[in-house]
Formats: C-alpha cells, sequence, structure tokens
C-alpha cells in the first residue's frame, strides 16, 4: 500500500513538471531566496493529495480534528523556513502556495493556546479554496498547555506574543512574490483563541499586515484569561464540598437550558440570550435528605461566582466571568488537582517565577491581577485603543465568539468590541467593524447552536467589496462527537440560522420553519 501511494505520488510529481515545469522550476528555486533574519530550509512541489505531515510527539493541537485534512488538497508550493529576528528566536515557518488557480490573495493561519506546533491541519481548507496560506509555530516547541519553555527566554516570550506572526508574514509574502511575481492582493487573518488575539495583535503592532482580520474567540486581554481561568478552579477549591463534576455541570445546565432556551422568543435548545438570563444556581440546592439531583450549598455558591466573575477581597470585580449556558466545557477549568495547566503555568512559572511559596490556593485575585498585567500585559495583551492605525488604512476586523465557550468567556469579546466602538468615529466603526455571536457554539465550534460558518468568506467578500456583512449563516452538524471510548452518538437534526451583527439577534417570524436560517430576521431585542 505504501509503495503504491509512492509510485501515485511520483506520477503526480511528474504530470505536473511536464504541465507546468517552470512553475516547478520556480518552487525549488524559492529554496535560495534571501531572507532577512532567516533562511529558507526546504522548497518542495507536494502533488495533489500526496501531503504527509511530519509525525508530532504531541499529536494533533488542541481542539484540531485528527482525521486526515489532507487527502483533497491540491498540488502546491511547500516552502519551509527558519527565522531569528533575535539571538534566541528560533521561529518555525510554512508557507503553502497552490500551483494553480491562486485567487490572488493571502491568508495567515494563527495557533492555540501557548502555541509551539505549526497549524498545518488549517492550511487545506483555504490552500483548496485558492489562498496562499501560511502558519508559524511560534517559536518553540510544545503540547502548547505548558509555558516551560519561556522560563530565562523573554525573546522567546516576544516571538509567542507578536513578532513570530509578523516575520511569517513578511516571509509568506515574499515567497508568494517570488512564485507568482507578485505579492497578494489582499491579505487576511482567519483563526480563533490564541489565533483571535494574534489576529488583534497584528492590527495593533503591524497595521500593514493585513486588510482584514477574522478572530474568533480571541484570547485577549491574555494576562486576564490567565486569572479569570485560575479563578474558576480556585472558587470550586476554596471551601469543603465545592468540586464540581461535569455530572453536576450538566445539571446546571440543563437548568439554566429550561429557564433560559425560550428568552429569545423560540424554545429550540439553543439559548439565543445568555446575556439576559438570570438563572441562580441557589435554586438547584439540595432540599434536605436529597443527594442526588441537587448541589450542595457550597457548589451553588462557586458555580454562581464563576458566573459573577473575578473579584478581589472585598467583593469588587474585577473582571467579568463567564455567561450562562457556558457550563459543560468549563469542566477543563475545573477539574483536576490544580487549575488549567496554560493559566497556572503563566502564575506559577512566569508572573511568580520567582516567588518562593507562591500558592495558587492563596491567591489574593486583587493582586495578582495586577502582577500578572505588570508581567506580561504589554507581550500578550491588544488594548482596546491600540488598532486606530489599522482602521485608518481601511482595515476590516470581524470579531465572533460562541456564547457557550467555557474556555475563553464571551463576556470578554463583547467588552473588548465595546471599547473599541467607544474609540472608533461613527464611520470607521460602522464600516470596517462587526461583532456576530454565536448562540449554543462553545470554543471555536461545537456545541448546541449552530456553529459552523465561514468567516474566510465573510471578510474576503468585506475586503473586495467595502459593504460590511449583515448576517452570516451558520450550520450545524447532524453528527455528535463522542468522548473518546464511548459509543457513537445519535445524529442530530440540521439546523441553520443567522448570525446577526450585535447587538441584533436572529429573531424568529413566527410562521417558518425553525430548522431554517430563511425563517429568521435580525432586530434589536426589544423592538
Amino acid at each position: 500500500m505504501i509503495a503504491k501511494h509512492a509510485l501515485t505520488a511520483a506520477a503526480s510529481l511528474a504530470a505536473l513538471t511536464i504541465a507546468a515545469p517552470a512553475m516547478a522550476a520556480d518552487c525549488g528555486a524559492l529554496a535560495g531566496m534571501a531572507l532577512e533574519d532567516g533562511k529558507v530550509t526546504s522548497a518542495t512541489l507536494v502533488a495533489a493529495g500526496a501531503f504527509e505531515p511530519p509525525p508530532s510527539p504531541f499529536g494533533p493541537p488542541p481542539g484540531v480534528n485528527p482525521s486526515n485534512p489532507y487527502a483533497e488538497l491540491p498540488a502546491f508550493c511547500r516552502v519551509q523556513a527558519t527565522l531569528t529576528p533575535s539571538s534566541d528566536s528560533d521561529i518555525k515557518v510554512e508557507v503553502w502556495l497552490p500551483l494553480e488557480g491562486w485567487n490572488g490573495k493571502y491568508v495567515g493561519i494563527g495557533n492555540g493556546i501557548w502555541g509551539g506546533q505549526l497549524s498545518l491541519s488549517q492550511l487545506g481548507e483555504p490552500l483548496a479554496r485558492g489562498y496562499a496560506v501560511a502558519t508559524t509555530d511560534t517559536g518553540h516547541t510544545g503540547t502548547g498547555l505548558t509555558a516551560e519553555w519561556a522560563v530565562g527566554h523573554p525573546e522567546k516570550l516576544i516571538d509567542f506574543g507578536y513578532r513570530a506572526v509578523h516575520v511569517m508574514t513578511t516571509t509568506a509574502k515574499a515567497a508568494i512574490t517570488e512564485f507568482y511575481g507578485e505579492g497578494p492582493q489582499f491579505s487576511y487573518w482567519n483563526s480563533c483563541s490564541t489565533g483571535g488575539r494574534q489576529g488583534l495583535m497584528a492590527a495593533h503592532r503591524y497595521p500593514e499586515d493585513y486588510d482584514a482580520i477574522s478572530a474568533m474567540a480571541p484570547a485577549n486581554p491574555m494576562t486576564d484569561l490567565m486569572a479569570q481561568s485560575m479563578w474558576a478552579k480556585w472558587v470550586t477549591a476554596r471551601k469543603e464540598g465545592a468540586a464540581l463534576t461535569p455530572q453536576q455541570l450538566g445539571l446546571v445546565h440543563g437548568a439554566v437550558l429550561r429557564q433560559c432556551d425560550a428568552l429569545d422568543g423560540l424554545a429550540d435548545g439553543v439559548i439565543g440570550r445568555p446575556d439576559a438570563c438570570a438563572f441562580r444556581p441557589e435554586t438547584l440546592v439540595c432540599k434536605p435528605g436529597a443527594t442526588e439531583g441537587c448541589l450542595s450549598a457550597p457548589q451553588a455558591e462557586a458555580m454562581q461566582a464563576i458566573y459573577d466573575g473575578v473579584r478581589d477581597k472585598a467583593g469588587a470585580l474585577l473582571l467579568p466571568g463567564w455567561p450562562r449556558g457556558a457550563e459543560m466545557q468549563l469542566a477543563a477549568l475545573v477539574m483536576g488537582e490544580r487549575p488549567f495547566p496554560v493559566a497556572y503555568d503563566y502564575f506559577a512559572l512566569l508572573t511568580h517565577g520567582e516567588t518562593a511559596g507562591w500558592d495558587w490556593r492563596q491567591m489574593d485575585y486583587g493582586a495578582e491581577v495586577r502582577a500578572s498585567r505588570a508581567y506580561g500585559a504589554d507581550i500578550l495583551n491588544v488594548p482596546t485603543d491600540g488598532l486606530d492605525a489599522f482602521f485608518a488604512r481601511g482595515g476590516k476586523l470581524l470579531l465572533s465568539h460562541g456564547w457557550n465557550d467555557g474556555l475563553i468567556p464571551a463576556s470578554n469579546t463583547l467588552g473588548f468590541y465595546r471599547g473599541l466602538y467607544g474609540e472608533l468615529p461613527a464611520a470607521q466603526r460602522d464600516a470596517q467593524l462587526r461583532l456576530f455571536m454565536a448562540p449554543g457554539m462553545e470554543h471555536c465550534s461545537g456545541g448546541e447552536g449552530p456553529s459552523q460558518f465561514d468567516t474566510l468568506g465573510t471578510i474576503d467578500a468585506w475586503a473586495t467589496t467595502g459593504l460590511p456583512p449583515q448576517r452570516i449563516l451558520a450550520t450545524r452538524p447532524t453528527a455528535v462527537p463522542a468522548m473518546p471510548g464511548a459509543p457513537a452518538m445519535p445524529p442530530r437534526d440540521p439546523m441553520s440560522r443567522p448570525l446577526c451583527p450585535y447587538p441584533m439577534t436572529a429573531r424568529h417570524d413566527g410562521e417558518g420553519d425553525p430548522a431554517l436560517a430563511e425563517s429568521f430576521r435580525c432586530a434589536v431585542p426589544g423592538s
């Protein structure tokens, strides 16, 4: 089978060389392309369907489907480079250039959590649509869950924070120009989570790099998100009996659905208005003698604290909490003996790397939020008043977030949008800024609601026509992912909905099929 595959790939490469000898030769010639602060390590032609990713000791990046995303790839020129903008930098970059049918545009693809891996599996879909694409490992190798690579390496933290994406972008544009004889007409950023933060950071620090940016569920401000993640675990550990299991989180989620599902005018198993939901976990506290199907008083208090947000010792609000509906994914933050490793490492290894005896169980959150910002805000956070140059040159910014995201609170993106909206002149915010909230969607994908929508196509149409999106079609996959080792879940009924520009929400027309997007219109709540 392996030999047959190799022969097929060789035959395909030979056919490509005959069909387009100049282009094939140009690909190999990119190996000698001069780069500032770096070098091309390889430039090879890959036949259609023949790409095989290098083995990773860590498996696919978190949140990436391990199924083969490369089987239907067209032929492309694969450029690999190592970039060294500082004496301690070691930034790996890949640029993929379609051999035929390039649409004249470039797309940058970001990373998850702490980075550490090339997002190769996310390059295939835009490549197949005719875009030139690029990714970086952000300057280190790792699982993405831990930050030991940054200890004693401030330049590597800078690479992760903002520099790696920029030098990746300049390298990609240079390769595009070398390969096609002209640079991209439009450059886009399209990513989620850390990738969303990277897009905002590009707009902040390098406003000329991208013409339009899709930042989904951006992990920004990152230092504050680290404190929020710690808080979610801390409130379940500060009192005896406060720990929450996935089953109890499911119990709470079911109660939230029952109380708040119909707030948008339609009971459909999807909470369309989490911002209007006033559910209180205390309603689930066990009655005397009951032990199942209810919460202990400390558990209800912990859940309420997660909703209410990070507080200082006096009870003053420091950072927003999670919206109602996000309970199911919170298991990743509240399970285990200590907090989510991404956040724990930020505090234990970086913020308090030289603090003897630091203990997460004794955190003073007023002091900790200040300490986390003092350590990393200049490198990791994007301020709402820092995108003026990007908008001044005509840049378009598409923000989106799933309401049911349990890893990054949707409240963070709402706060960033509101701050940004207040900073911009009316003409710019109306023509160049949009936020779309996705009811029932979890982190970057999945959940009870429609979670598949074309952010790349949306920003492409926006940049090329100048017309901002008025609604985005979202669909819900019928397949339901099962836990590893668990039996397959029964398929769901299909569902499609319009996502509406915030603050508008989708409103059912009262007559049409509630499973179809055409039965809904976008309207401001209460209008």
